[in-house]
């Protein structure tokens, strides 16, 4: 338990920035998800429209520390590779 109240204090930050970080880190798998969904499904548009936004997501929580750049960049590699992949199949 901590003993000062500077300990005290940040335990209550702590938790605090880990419910936060939490939502973001969710917010980021529910927006990738709705990509596969998407790509799934086979609606081209969608997925596109899905992609953007997911990568939006992915930057925002890359800028606020809690995912790393390589996971980002590789997500969204992936994801974009599986929405180009549904193009190429379409032709």
């Amino acid at each position: 338990m901590a003993n000062t109240a500077q300990a005290r204090k940040r335990v209550l930050q702590n938790e605090k920035r880990r419910l936060h970080n939490a939502s973001l880190r969710s917010r980021l798998r529910t927006y990738v998800k709705g990509v596969l969904k998407a790509v799934h499904v086979g609606d081209q548009e969608q997925a596109r429209s899905a992609l953007r936004a997911a990568e939006s997501v992915i930057d925002k929580t890359v800028g606020k520390g809690v995912a790393h750049r390589n996971m980002a960049a590789r997500t969204k590699s992936r994801l974009s590779a599986r929405v180009k992949a549904m193009g190429n199949a379409a032709q």
